[in-house]
């Protein structure tokens, strides 16, 4: 099941970073993950600071 990013979003990078499929990137306001690239690790979860990536 991939994650998603909520409103919480600080839109501060570092799940992207993270990632080790590049499956986060720059939305318009807050950082997108793509469900496609996805793979559930969880990486994105631990490091974002704001507790804004959920499983979907």
């Amino acid at each position: 099941m991939p994650h998603k990013i909520t409103e919480e979003c600080l839109a501060c990078g570092v799940c992207a970073d993270e990632c080790p499929n590049e499956a986060i990137s720059e939305g318009d306001d807050i950082y997108i993950i793509d469900p496609e690239l996805c793979n559930d690790c969880g990486s994105c979860v631990e490091v974002c600071p704001n507790e804004a990536i959920v499983a979907e």
